[in-house]
């Protein structure tokens, strides 16, 4: 047990043998028959922690050892007094340990036939540094007797370095967390005050709200102790890359603490920047960005194509992926996503892209002019749709004007009667407010054509005459050679 105890809180240990009688203790240093072992001649340890100090005896056969009594004093001293006593197992005796270490002494082994003299000093000060010396008292052949051991043990107590331990799980934003803190050093001494503060973006030290923490003290054996606090809160975006502070405050007003960055797993909404009219020819550049930790993966696409776009990242450190088009044309129209990909989970968000263009007369457009009637249309393209105009009509109360659309296209057909019309040419201007184009249409005259009715019945009449024609010519031969026969028949 004791070497369990020693091995588990003996600090930092420096010194160096140099006498002969080393055992598996340390140095060990006889009087005669009286012989003490000590673990090393310098132990060094923290202001605020522990010290052990290992120490074992054996003395004459006819001496029984009845009580230990540990002094300090200074190292030029041959000799500790009893007003340097730390420490007296005889609870009755009316020497006392000095003021400044009461309570902070304790033995490892109360059992003093066990002839273990080792001691454990708790809440350190830079103060308990000096020279520590041992004397046993008891009873030598039924008489009260003591002897005090020569060799002493160097105690340094440093300023105390040794930070706390925290212990920081995977952050989720909107997730509980416990942070836990642990004190340095496993001592038995009073117990430690741990406190938590956060320090924001602003640099100012606050509590984090709606927190709750715990304290408590794990007994590892009857002499070593573990204080563990624990802060539990819900975890935020607001938290990421702040500061947690764990501070530790022993007895005598010795503190420690450890600072850690908090990192927050979290992913904010996908944000679609960018002009989404855009003209023909232009550029048209989009930035979607998400504020996330770890940063998230963006991807822009174009519905419905399932393939990634080629983009720039502009700022990896805020998220953000830029989708530059050059010289856009119609096709670049339509529906566009930006997707993020965050851990195990993707967001999106839609825009729809418009690339607009200057308004165009198409081939076809044209007048014709038929007797007294003019008829115009008119054929343009563009985005947005145009609208057609007719300076022609601004003088006309009366024509027959006709608009379809078909996609991005406008058919206007006008109708109405002029009379001697002299114009070779119509006007027709068209405007999507990109633009205007104005475009004179020629006009075509046609003549009027003889209906297929009356060409029919002039050819029935022609039929008819000829019939006739033919009938009285045949009719005429007929009666002459009638005639003929007639004559030649009576002269015979």
């Amino acid at each position: 047990m004791f070497v369990l105890i020693w091995l588990t809180l003996f600090v930092s240990v420096k010194g160096s043998i140099a006498d002969t009688g080393v055992s598996a203790w340390g140095q060990q240093h006889c009087d005669g028959r009286y012989c003490v072992t000590l673990s090393e001649r310098e132990l060094t340890a923290e202001a605020g922690l522990c010290v052990v100090i290992p120490c074992s005896f054996t003395t004459a056969d006819e001496f029984t050892p009845k009580h230990t009594v540990w002094y300090k004093c200074e190292a030029s001293q041959h000799s500790c007094s009893d007003g340097d006593i730390i420490f007296h197992s005889n609870k009755n005796t009316d020497k006392k340990a000095q003021s400044g270490f009461e309570g902070r002494v304790s033995r490892l082994e109360p059992d003093v036939s066990q002839k273990n003299c080792s001691i454990i000093i708790n809440d350190l000060k830079e103060s308990d540094s000096g020279s520590y010396q041992l004397r046993v008292t008891g009873e030598l052949n039924g008489k009260q007797d003591g002897f005090t051991f020569i060799p002493r043990v160097t105690v340094s107590v440093k300023v105390l370095n040794q930070k706390p331990t925290v212990m920081i799980p995977t952050l989720t934003e909107g997730q509980q967390a416990t942070l836990t803190c642990t004190a340095p050093g496993l001592c038995s001494g009073s117990v430690p005050e741990i406190t938590w503060t956060w320090r924001g973006a602003g640099g100012t030290e606050s509590y984090i709200t709606g927190n709750s923490t715990a304290f408590k003290t794990e007994n590892l054996t009857a002499f070593t102790q573990r204080h563990i606090s624990t802060l539990t809160f819900k975890s935020s975006a607001e938290q990421h890359n702040t500061t947690i502070t764990c501070k530790i405050r022993f007895t005598g007003e010795t503190t420690t603490e450890d600072a850690s960055s908090l990192k927050v797993n979290y992913v904010k909404e996908v944000k679609i920047t960018g002009v989404t009219s855009v003209r023909e020819g232009n550029v048209l550049n989009l930035t979607c960005s998400v504020e996330s930790f770890p940063p998230a993966h963006i991807v822009w696409r174009k519905v419905p194509s399932n393939t990634n776009l080629q983009t720039r990242n502009t700022d990896l450190h805020n998220d953000t992926v830029t989708l530059v088009t050059l010289n856009v044309t119609a096709e670049n129209s339509g529906q566009y996503i930006c997707m993020a990909k965050h851990l195990d989970k993707t967001l999106t968000s839609y825009v729809n892209v418009t690339v607009t263009w200057h308004t165009k007369i198409q081939n076809g457009s044209g007048c014709v002019l038929q007797s007294d009637v003019l008829t115009c249309v008119c054929i343009s393209e563009g985005f947005p749709l145009p609208t057609i105009k007719w300076p022609l009509l601004e003088n006309h109360t009366q024509y027959t004007l006709i608009t379809t659309v078909s996609n991005h296209t406008v058919n206007s057909t006008v109708s109405l009667t002029v009379k001697n019309h002299g114009n070779s040419t119509v006007e027709c201007v068209s405007n999507n407010g990109n633009g205007e184009e104005r475009e004179n249409l020629l006009v075509h005259k046609k003549h009027e054509q003889p209906s297929s009715f009356g060409l029919e019945f002039l050819k029935v009449i022609f039929a008819f005459l000829t019939g006739v024609l033919l009938s009285v010519i045949v009719c005429c031969l007929v009666k002459n050679c009638y005639r003929y026969n007639i004559y030649f028949s009576n002269y015979d």
